[in-house]
């Protein structure tokens, strides 16, 4: 059963950090790229950062020179380093993979909220 869990979200002041973790099961996840994806009330859910299986990765102009993604093969986890955090940063954020046989597979996110 693939399975991932993301943790790490909370309330935080804009300018502030935080960093998201995502430990994936049921894949063998050093084959995959990953991704971050976050989903914004009354929004459609985006892709944010993204790390090819060899390390090089993707950013989305909203988010790019503030976050970092970053993996850990041996423990199945993807990171999300996220720094000079804004209110439109506000959202639930996901992890999954690249791939479309995993995209019925859904985590329950974590929380990100980024207001004074």
């Amino acid at each position: 059963q693939v399975q991932f869990v993301e943790s790490g979200g909370r309330l935080v002041q804009p300018g502030g950090s935080l960093r998201l973790s995502c430990v994936a099961s049921g894949i063998i996840f050093s084959i995959y790229g990953m991704g971050w994806y976050l989903q914004a009330p009354g929004k459609q859910r985006e892709l944010v950062a993204h790390m090819f299986r060899y390390g090089s990765t993707n950013y989305a102009d909203s988010v790019k020179g503030r976050f970092t993604i970053s993996r850990d093969n041996a423990k199945n986890t993807v990171y999300l380093q996220m720094n000079s955090l804004k209110p439109e940063d506000t959202a639930v954020y996901y992890c999954n993979t690249d791939a479309e046989t995993t995209k019925d597979y859904w985590g329950q996110g974590t929380q990100v909220t980024v207001s004074s």
